[in-house]
């Protein structure tokens, strides 16, 4: 089944909720497809406007999920009412949940020495039974292709179903895009700050903060010096822009990534 995108400042948010991500991402698991998840909030639809790459890779996806309240906002103007977000920390304990009964082999891929073993342990105290086959931090720097070539022997040794990539945006979105066709597990998900939200190295934020849509605020005072650039200015920006959508004095097509879809169905 084709999932239906909400045309956002030509980045094509797919029109979905936590329940259809997981049942459409289980589907995916079943039929042995080959797929990446990309988890985007209003940051990295900015981040499509400077990088064209960027945006035919979120546009290519199994799926796009509005990780922000704006895209959910503007996914229901666009006619799609049964959007909800689908954030990334949300949607890994809910694909972990659904382990208990599908067995789904889990790897993750990403954040810094260590924090992949912790997110393993405390993940798999909270679900009894997670199936965990692998883990690795890949280092600060670029990959050669001899190691790169390791890497992707290790994930397809260890039979994984689902491979969480915490890269950040739009590293990781770059990664999945790269390794989707050489890679065995069905799915590739980037998930960013997920890891270290679980693992307990960065306090999320409330969760009456996260549905009224101001959780920006909360990471942008826990984080001031790393994330002023992306709320003050990303945030305008965004709005400006989505403004100029809306009046018709910018059009914006989905068109380009047609084919690349139709390839990985």
């Amino acid at each position: 089944m084709t999932i239906p995108r909400a045309n956002i400042l030509g980045v094509g948010i797919s029109a979905i909720n936590m329940t259809a991500a997981v049942e459409t991402i289980a589907s995916w698991i079943a039929q042995g497809a080959s797929h990446y998840v990309c988890v985007f909030p209003v940051h990295s639809v900015i981040e499509c406007q400077k990088d064209s790459g960027l945006r035919h890779i979120a546009n290519a996806s199994g799926l796009t999920t509005p990780d922000g309240v704006p895209l959910v906002w503007l996914s229901r103007l666009h006619g799609h009412r049964h959007v909800s977000r689908v954030y990334g920390p949300d949607l890994m304990m809910a694909l972990c949940a659904a382990s208990a009964e599908h067995g789904y082999r889990h790897f993750f891929y990403g954040s810094a020495e260590g924090v992949p073993e912790k997110l393993a342990s405390v993940l798999a105290r909270q679900y009894p039974g997670l199936n965990v086959v692998g883990t690795y931090a890949p280092p600060f720097r670029p990959l050669g292709p001899e190691e790169d070539e390791q890497i992707v022997e290790m994930i397809n040794a260890s039979g994984a179903d689902i491979v969480w990539v915490g890269l950040g945006t739009p590293k990781q979105d770059h990664w999945m895009a790269s390794h989707v066709d050489v890679l065995r597990a069905p799915v590739l998900i980037g998930v960013g700050a997920a890891f270290d939200f679980h693992a307990g190295r960065k306090k999320q934020a409330p969760r009456w903060m996260q549905r009224s849509g101001l959780e920006w605020f909360f990471r942008l005072i826990t984080e001031p010096r790393r994330l002023w650039k992306r709320y003050l200015i990303n945030n305008p920006l965004f709005m400006i822009l989505v403004l100029g959508q809306a009046l018709r004095l910018k059009r914006y097509t989905l068109a380009e990534a047609s084919r690349t879809r139709a390839c990985k169905q």
